[in-house]
């Protein structure tokens, strides 16, 4: 597949579009096979600055598959990534993230025993000095860190606290927002409410909200159909690899969400067949038959 290698995109986050009207992201009919398995097969999304696209399957459906694909992480078989109206080539994860695309993964890339602004930077620290007199701006990294926290809605008492000390949906908003203070446009966030209890969940929530009206493109990846109709403007649900629906958010409400997610017309003839068996079982049973 040819095509131009999107430049890397310095500054702050920010959802602005280089090409006119069209979308931070753009998916067209990209498919991906692995050997004789196919994967993902002739999926098309959009994603637009401010808003939050979320990606919706149930195990095996392709999410993970095209998280990967949008990460840098896979080369889609065939169709193509366009990123600001541009087609993208992506070889590695680095690209993607040099063209404003970052991901948050499940395992938050976070180091529990480092302190939460170390966890802010990992490598990136601003420094102070010359040459060999070069050192780590160790009072400006807890300056940046707590504010940018801060912005998203986390008090942080003493940024030196080990970052493991945080709960989890904190920990979410350490990530979400350090990729924001790096540059992303687009932020995909894998499956972040994900074993998060009622309150934990609405931090990141809260967290998603924030980054969509600071102007980025959100893909948020759940199998929550509650979650993602908290916050989300478009719906994409994959099934099998392949695109089941997409909605936009008036033009659907949570129940069908549900519906789709959890197989309701597949469920709905499995229950007229057990039904049917359990009535042929009734039937084949002799009257007053006992012990």
């Amino acid at each position: 597949m040819n095509g131009t290698r999107v430049d890397a995109l310095g500054g702050q986050s920010g959802g602005t579009m280089a090409n006119g009207d069209a979308p931070l992201l753009r998916v067209e009919r990209v498919s991906k096979r692995f050997g004789n398995v196919t994967a993902l097969e002739d999926v098309s999304m959009e994603v637009e600055a401010g808003k939050v696209t979320c990606l919706l399957g149930d195990n095996g459906a392709g999410k993970s598959t095209l998280v990967g694909i949008l990460s840098g992480v896979h080369r889609p078989t065939s169709g193509r990534l366009l990123v600001d109206g541009r087609e993208a080539v992506f070889g590695s994860p680095r690209e993607a993230l040099e063209a404003g695309i970052a991901t948050v993964h499940q395992d938050l890339a976070l180091i529990p025993l480092m302190s939460i602004w170390r966890n802010f930077f990992l490598g990136l620290e601003p420094t102070r000095g010359f040459g060999p007199f070069q050192r780590i701006d160790v009072k400006r990294c807890r300056e940046i860190a707590r504010e940018n926290l801060a912005a998203m809605g986390i008090e942080v008492r003493d940024p030196d606290q080990p970052v493991g000390t945080l709960s989890g949906g904190e920990r979410q908003a350490v990530a979400i927002s350090r990729a924001l203070y790096f540059g992303a446009r687009v932020l995909i966030l894998d499956e972040p409410t994900a074993a998060l209890g009622v309150k934990q969940a609405g931090v990141v929530l809260r967290s998603i909200a924030n980054a969509r009206d600071r102007g980025v493109g959100v893909v948020f990846i759940t199998h929550n159909p509650h979650h993602a109709y908290a916050v989300g403007d478009r719906f994409v649900v994959l099934k099998r690899g392949r695109l089941d629906a997409q909605y936009d958010r008036e033009d659907v409400r949570v129940e069908e969400l549900v519906r789709r997610m959890s197989g309701g017309e597949e469920l709905e003839r499995l229950s007229h067949e057990l039904a049917r068996l359990g009535d042929a079982a009734t039937a084949a049973t002799p009257e007053g038959g006992g012990g």
